[in-house]
């Protein structure tokens, strides 16, 4: 897990769409999020970056994250099996996942919750609720 030291924290943002990224990174800076935010394009990245598989390695560069933003939708392999994959490893048993989806069904909360997901968040068009997610973001990193 991440160690204690604020600088040392970040938010890992797990999407595959660019414009989400930055809208995501955007709301938040604006929001008043004080951790650095790391992004990858996908699923097998997310896994790649958590397990420190190449280019991951070197976690002075790419250390754990305190919290992982992860898209539900995404090609490959999508937000719920990487959530799947998370929960397996007893490192990240305790690790904040919340999930992001543009859907509002009861059918995907109630499977990101049987998965394990810290929290759900339902973007916006335009992320114009970075407050809120905010917000979320710090509720569980403290």
């Amino acid at each position: 897990m991440p160690g204690s030291h604020q600088e040392q924290q970040r938010v890992l943002l797990v999407d595959d769409e660019e414009k989400d990224v930055l809208l995501t990174r955007l709301a938040l800076e604006r929001a008043g999020l004080e951790l650095p935010v790391y992004s990858v394009p996908g699923g097998q990245e997310a896994i790649a970056y958590l397990n420190g598989d190449p280019p991951y390695r070197d976690r002075l560069r790419y250390p754990l994250p305190a919290l992982v933003l992860l898209d539900i939708q995404m090609p490959r392999m999508d937000g719920f099996e990487v959530l799947r994959w998370v929960r397996k490893q007893p490192n990240f048993a305790t690790l904040p996942v919340v999930m992001l989806t543009g859907s509002r069904t009861k059918a995907v909360a109630q499977t990101a919750r049987l998965l394990g997901a810290t929290s759900l968040f339902v973007k916006s068009v335009n992320l114009a609720n970075g407050a809120d997610l905010l917000g979320c973001i710090q509720r569980l990193i403290r």
